[in-house]
Order: structure tokens, then sequence, then C-alpha cells
């Protein structure tokens, strides 16, 4: 039995080239692959900051127990795999390292795209390593990854060419190196002096990748191919039990007890009734990361050790000295420190669930329980920022929170990502160039969302859209009011019981056919009925145009009524309904979130959305009548945007460089003044004069509408005068463009 488990470690070089070859293998009773994209990227951040990631536990393998455990490779391996081992405990992690190192041509788990790993070698030559570890899965991506040019301008390597075999690396880095060479012998001053540290930063990133392939070291346990099957079982169940876990409050309540303070008897237990209404066992935890990321922006547990008083973390500074740094000077600090955390989670609980702010009116409609952290941070920050910047940050605030909840972004890797998020927000508060990278993917990839997988309570999407419904008032279909929170529950559309015996393309629970309903609503109205049974008698008792209006609050178009009306109703006609209400709630986030119109009165809305209209309409007519030829634009006006198009670059390394080479490209970066400026040049006014007559009516309308949309956009209220110029603004432009042939052919 001495030889039945031997502890032992493998170099990453060797794990990728095992893994390549297929040689580890799942058993049939592990759970799928069910890593998030951003869990793997963490991993990958570990990895390369030589961060210990746990160890696995390795069987030998043999053929009879490869069959007898229904073994099979990897998620996303194909060919013949030449198989060695069983992993009992690793599966993730391994399989994570597979789709990031090799990157199969396959999606990721429960995602409709494959993801592509990269890493910035400029953020991580400056050591900015949450920042420095990147995915995508756009065509962007797909086509970085097969245009070496544009990852060295772009400075992405990526992780798959570690993959591709050992001289991979060092020509990739040569490459990278002889490009910036190249460049720093074609330009000048500045732009010389940094290309230069490009191609010497390139030696040491290339020896730091040939350093952590070959010494990183993997920690396993092997165990013999001798042992029983049973017993390997039986170790598998051990390592995946669920016991009593001591977590982090523990450790910091057992070290404050001789320092003469009872966390939990005394501080936890007010904050507790205070915070009742989030059901979480780790509410504690969660306010003692909101005090850490207040204080040092960060909340993993190595920094929470850090709030305990007279303990002092260590600060590297400027000059490249380590100097000792304590955060909690005494006891009176912590306890002050820890009521701002309560109060600032409590508040931001109260705004979560008010049906007017966040719409989660209960604890399980919530998207992300974890996100509280960083949410309440923030909160604070915002209440501490000069009064005339408020407002601003209130809105850039809204579309981070909307962004992660749509973006899955809190499922994994909540620590780093809360002091990412922190981070960025924060700085983006402070100025309107540094907006995160999270926005830019949240825009690009809204409309790819699948909601028909959301069957759930508790998973984001769900409750993103049911949140979203409660926020566009959807009222009740008895009283045609909107109903209490208390009252409010999700009920089937089409009722479930008519699916028992049906083999449905989508689930029955899909968030896609359900939506608020009071009990009176469902017991009165629905009864476990088909909608065109209940929908004719509540036409009849109510009018159509009524029933329609209450459904539109839903996000139920007449499109899906009329589907929903179908005689007789199958499931082809759900999937119908399922289709036309899934369109609905796409246009419904691009335009209450991503066009940021959530907190606009409908008629205001509508004034905002018909400017946007009428933006896009200008810069047609602006490209077409100038041949889409970007030489053609005044200098001036070229420059301005061309420095917010390269801003805009410079936060996301995946726009297509080649879209900015025309006017079509990059005219989608101009706003208002840059499309009069353009129209109204003295050399170009003669192209334009043909459909705009005046100069001087076209300026005068410029301008109205420009107070409208600014007055929309910044303050987010419109006076009378404002509203009637920009009106009357609006209506010009909309007869003068409707009557131009290039716009109407």
């Amino acid at each position: 039995m001495k030889d039945a488990q031997k502890p032992d470690h493998e170099t990453l070089f060797n794990v990728i080239s095992y893994l390549r070859e297929g040689q580890y293998v799942i058993p049939d009773f592990q759970r799928d692959f069910e890593w998030e994209p951003s869990d793997i990227r963490a991993l990958m951040g570990s990895i390369f900051r030589d961060y210990y990631i746990g160890s696995l536990l390795l069987w030998q393998g043999t053929d009879e127990n490869f069959d007898a455990l229904a073994c099979e490779p990897v998620y996303g391996f194909t060919g013949d795999a030449k198989r060695t081992h069983i992993v009992l405990d690793g599966q993730q992690r391994l399989t994570a390292m597979y789709y990031a190192f090799i990157a199969p041509d396959i999606a990721a788990p429960k995602r409709q795209n494959r993801f592509l790993y990269f890493i910035n070698v400029d953020r991580f030559m400056e050591e900015d390593y949450e920042n420095a570890f990147d995915y995508d899965w756009t065509r962007r991506g797909l086509n970085l990854l097969n245009d070496q040019d544009r990852q060295f301008e772009t400075h992405m390597f990526p992780l798959s060419v570690i993959g591709e075999g050992p001289y991979s690396v060092p020509n990739w880095v040569q490459g990278y190196e002889t490009f910036w060479r190249k460049t720093a012998e074609t330009s000048v001053d500045a732009e010389a002096s940094e290309a230069e540290m490009h191609a010497e930063n390139a030696h040491v990133f290339g020896k730091y990748l040939m350093d952590i392939m070959q010494q990183y070291r993997i920690a396993f346990i092997e165990i013999s191919q001798n042992i029983e099957l049973e017993k390997v079982c039986d170790i598998f169940t051990q390592i995946n039990s669920r016991g009593v876990r001591l977590d982090i409050f523990d450790l910091i309540n057992a070290l404050l007890k001789p320092k003469g303070l009872r966390l939990r008897q005394e501080l936890w237990r007010d904050a507790e009734q205070r915070l009742a209404f989030v059901e979480s066992n780790r509410m504690n935890v969660y306010v003692l990361q909101v005090m850490s990321i207040l204080c040092q922006s960060y909340c993993s547990p190595k920094y929470l050790y850090y709030l305990l008083p007279d303990n002092p973390r260590h600060i590297r500074g400027t000059d490249g000295v380590t100097r000792p740094e304590v955060l909690m000077p005494n006891i009176s600090d912590f306890q002050l420190r820890w009521e701002e955390a309560v109060e600032a989670l409590e508040q931001s609980i109260n705004q979560l669930r008010h049906p007017q702010e966040f719409g989660a009116i209960a604890s399980r409609y919530l998207p992300y329980i974890a996100i509280l952290p960083v949410f309440a941070a923030l909160h604070t920050i915002m209440k501490h920022l000069p009064v005339e910047h408020r407002l601003s940050a209130q809105r850039k605030f809204r579309l981070w929170y909307w962004a992660s909840v749509f973006t899955n972004r809190y499922s994994g890797s909540v620590e780093s990502t809360s002091a990412r998020d922190f981070i960025d927000v924060k700085t983006w508060f402070e100025d309107d160039e540094n907006e995160p990278s999270l926005i830019g993917e949240f825009q690009r990839s809204f409309s790819e969302i699948d909601f028909r997988r959301a069957t759930a309570t508790g998973t984001s999407i769900y409750n993103g859209i049911f949140n979203l419904l409660v926020l566009n008032g959807a009222r009740d279909w008895v009283s045609g009011n909107v109903p209490q929170p208390g009252d409010l529950h999700d009920h089937h559309i089409v009722p479930k019981n008519w699916s028992k015996d049906l083999d449905l393309r989508t689930s029955i629970d899909t968030i896609l056919n359900r939506s608020p309903l009071t009990e009176e609503t469902n017991r009165d109205i629905i009864k476990d009925r088909l909608p065109n049974e209940y929908l004719p008698e509540w036409i009849e008792s109510n009018g159509e145009t009524k029933v329609l209006d209450v459904l539109q609050s839903h996000f139920i178009s007449n499109t899906a009524v009329q589907i929903l009306l179908r005689e007789p109703f199958g499931p082809k006609d759900f999937e119908d309904f399922i289709t036309e209400r899934r369109n609905t709630l796409h246009k419904a986030i691009e335009e209450l979130l991503v066009k940021e119109r959530l907190d606009l009165s409908p008629d205001i809305r509508e004034l905002d959305a018909r400017t946007e209209r009428t933006e896009l309409l200008l810069r047609s007519i602006i490209t077409d009548c100038l041949n889409d030829d970007l030489k053609k634009l005044p200098g001036n006006v070229y420059n301005q945007i061309q420095l917010i198009s390269a801003k805009t670059a410079t936060r996301n390394p995946f726009i297509d460089s080649n879209e900015l080479q025309t006017l079509s490209g990059m005219i989608e970066y101009s706003d208002l003044r840059h499309l009069q400026n353009i129209i109204t040049n003295k050399n170009l006014w003669a192209t334009f004069e043909e459909v705009f007559r005046s100069k001087d009516a076209l300026n005068g309308r410029f301008q109205q509408l420009a107070d409208l949309r600014n007055s929309i956009r910044h303050s987010r209220a419109v006076d009378e005068i404002t509203r009637k110029d920009g009106e009357a603004a609006l209506l010009w432009f909309e007869e003068t463009l409707a009557q131009h042939s290039i716009v109407n052919p």
C-alpha cells in the first residue's frame, strides 16, 4: 500500500503537452465542465502570476477502468486520445487550461460562441495584472487570432501559441520584437522611444513565458492503477463532500477576540437584522469585503486580514522601497468602518429592491448576491462625489450594473472581478474617457443572449429580465394597476400543464414564458388554460386596446398576442411566441439599457429615440454625398473624430482597424456638432445645399436639436421651451431628409 498514492508535480509545459495528446480523461460520474469564460481567465492570471492553483488527483488508468467509468476526453478535445490518467479532482482546471492553451474550435459551455484568450503584453509588463488577461468571442477576436501583425500592434499574445508547441513562443516573441524594432526605425521622438520600449519588453516577456512553461509546477497525487475501483470512487466522494466550512469571517472573529471585540456576538447581531432581506449565509463576509474595497480596493481573503487593527500590510512605493501601512489603527476605527459598510449595504439593498430603481422586489430575484460588496462600495463613492458629478456617475453606475447582469460577470472569480470593477468604474466616474471594457462587451453582445435557456429563478439572466419587467411597470391583468411588490410572482403565460405530454424545443419554464403576475390574476384569469381561451374573455370584458396596452407593459407585443390567440395552439405556435417575445426583449434591452433610456419618461424616451434616428440619417447622407471618401472630411473635424476613435480603439483592442479607414466607419464616432461642421463647411456646402437650402436655418435647427439632446443626456430633464424647440427641429429634419432621394430612394 505504500506505493498506492504518490505526490509529485509536473511543469506547465508537460501538462499542456499531455492535454494536447489527450492523456487526461474524465469519468462519467464527474459533472460537466461548467466554468464561465471569466473563470478560465482568472485561472490563467493565477498561473502566469506564479500562484498555486491547487493539486490534482489522478488515477493511473487501464483499458478496463477507462471503459468501466465511461471515460471521455476533456471538453473540446478532438482526435485519438492517448489515455493514461483518469482525473478524479481537477477536471475544471485541466479543462480550462486545455480550452485556453489549445483553443479548440468549439463554443464555451452554456455559450453560443467560441472564446479565445489573450495576454496584453503592454499591461503585463506594467504589472497591471488585473487587466492584462483578456478574452473575446466575437468575429474580431477570431480575426485577431489569424492576424499576427495585428496581435503585435495591439500587444495581444494569444495563449493558444503556447499550445502549438515548444518553438511557437520564441517565434512569436521574435516577431513581436521585430515589429516594434521596425516601427521604432520609422518613427520619431516619443513614438520611437515608445516603440523601442515595446521591443525591449519582448525579450523580458519571452523569457518570463519560457520560465513559466518550464518552471511552474502543478502538483498532483497519483493513485496506482492497482487500487480497486470501489476505493477510488470512495476517495472521490470524500474529496467532494460538503462539510461545515470555516470561512474568513470565523477567522477574523477569532482573531478579534483577544483585542476585546466580539464581532459575531456584538456587531454582526445588529447588522444581520438590517441586512435580512438578502437570503445568504455570506452577508457577514460581504460587510468585511465592503470595508476592504473602500480601504484598499481589493477584497480577496488575504486582503481581509489587513482589516485587523494594527495589522500592517507592506506597500511598495514609487521609489521602490517597501514600507508597512496599517489600515485600521485600533478597534474604534474598525467599528466605524464596519458601520459604514453595513450602512452602505443596507442602502444598496433598498435601492436594488425598489420597484422603480432596480426591480429586485424579493431576495430570490437578485441577479447576483455576490455583486453586493462592490455595488455598495461604488454607491458609497458616489455619495462623496461633488454634487455636479453625481448624476453622471449614477448613469455610469447603472450601466455597469446591467452590463454585469447580462454578461454573467459575477458568476465566478468574484473577488478579482469586484476589485477590477471598483477601480475601473471609480476611474470612469472621474473621467468619461476611461470607460471600462465591460461596457463595450455588453453593447456588442447583448443581442446574442439566448433567453430560452433562462429557466430558473436565481440565475442572472432570468432574474435580470424579471427585474426589467418590474421596472417597465408590468401592470396587473385584473386591475390594470402596478401591483404591490409583495403580491408579485412569476407565473407562466402558456400554462405548464399544457406541456406535459409535448416534446417542446424550448422549456415551458423559460423566462420568455413568464411574467410578474398576482395570485389573483393566475387564479381568476389563467386557471391553467391556454391564452387562446383566457385572452378573448379578457378582451371582451375590458376592450382590446386596454388589454394590448397592459400586455405591452409585460414586453408582449401585439404580434405575440396574435400568436397566442391561434386556434389550435401547438408546439410550433409556442415556439413562434417565444421567438417574438425574445425579439421584443432584445429591443427593450437595447432601448432601456444600452441606450440608457430606462430612467426617462416615455415621452422623453421617444424624443431621445427620434434624435438618435436623425443623427443616423445625417451620418448616412454625409457618407453618401461624400462617396464614403474619408479624405473629403474637413481637417479639423477629421482630427477630432480620429482622436475619439483612437481612444476607443485603445480601450478595445478588438476593434477592426479597417473600419476606421472609411468615412462610414469613422463617422460612427461623430456627434451632432461634428455633423453640423461637415455639412456647413465652406468647401462642402455646395454638396449639401440642395438638401438643406439655407445654411442659417440649418444652423438654427442644429442648435435646437443639440440643446434638446444635451438636456436629455446630461440633466435627464427637459424644460418646456427646449422641448418645443427640439420637437420643431426634429420635425424639420425628418421632413427635409424624407424628401432626399439618397435617404429615401
